[in-house]
């Protein structure tokens, strides 16, 4: 067993825990420029390791009532098809051809910068919308724009493996409000099982999975999660982001540029 993996995996545990950010904005750009991994099987690899972690979240979020499956149900009838014709996009096109494996490294960059976008700017957008109640959705509007957002994201986390987290959460925020973040964080950890096992089923079939390297990152994740979900309330949450978001920036660059 890699150590490195390991360690890895403790890493982005540890800051997943402190900072609720999504574990693929940080390990699958990690294992794309640190290990050499191609972009294929880091997403691949980064697909099933989300899809075991967040089960187990959403079994803690469903026995605390934090989950809206009405809003879960929206997500899915959106995310779930647009997983399945993504990886079977994936298929025709090549997942481990030269030029496929570029487009994912764009989409990676391009996922990372929306993410550094939600980190920053998610309490500014929440006050705008809490201030002008007259362009929050309502009815049939909202249930269509809930849709169209599980589709955008399906697509987004097939390719990348990034978006059901820090993306996923702030879009919610912004078309329902009202919510807790306790029922936005379960919403969409609930929602994103799913589709980030579907998403990995699809590149399990294309092959791009190394189940060894998962076995490893799993070793070293779950300590991590657990010792960051209480060291986050030592350390001031806007300057874990601020360290997070440069981080992703000088990821997102490294990416582009590579």
């Amino acid at each position: 067993m890699d150590l490195q993996f390991v360690a890895s995996g403790f890493a982005v545990g540890l800051l997943v825990g402190m900072t609720g950010v999504g574990g693929g904005s940080l390990m699958t750009p990690l294992l794309t420029l640190l290990f050499g991994v191609t972009p294929a099987v880091a997403v691949g690899t980064d697909l099933a390791f989300a899809s075991l972690t967040k089960g187990v979240g959403t079994f803690t979020h469903r026995m605390r009532g934090t989950v809206h499956w009405d809003i879960v149900r929206r997500l899915c009838m959106g995310a779930l098809p647009a997983a399945l014709i993504a990886s079977i996009g994936l298929k025709y096109f090549g997942t481990l051809s030269k030029e496929m494996g570029q487009i994912i490294r764009y989409t990676i960059a391009g996922s990372v910068f929306l993410t550094v976008i939600a980190l920053l700017f998610r309490r500014k957008m929440l006050a705008w919308i809490t201030t002008h109640p007259e362009r929050q959705l309502q009815g049939r509007a909202l249930h269509n724009a809930t849709i169209f957002t599980g589709a955008v994201l399906g697509v987004l986390v097939t390719i990348s493996s990034i978006g059901a987290g820090a993306i996923g959460a702030t879009v919610l925020v912004m078309l329902y409000p009202r919510l807790t973040a306790a029922e936005v964080a379960g919403t969409d950890i609930a929602y994103a099982v799913p589709l980030t096992a579907i998403a990995a089923v699809g590149h399990w079939w294309l092959g791009s999975i190394n189940w060894m390297l998962l076995l490893t990152l799993l070793v070293g994740s779950v300590p991590g999660i657990t010792i960051g979900a209480y060291a986050a309330r030592a350390v001031p949450e806007r300057l874990l982001r601020g360290i997070l978001a440069v981080t992703l920036v000088a990821v997102a660059v490294k990416l582009v540029y590579t």
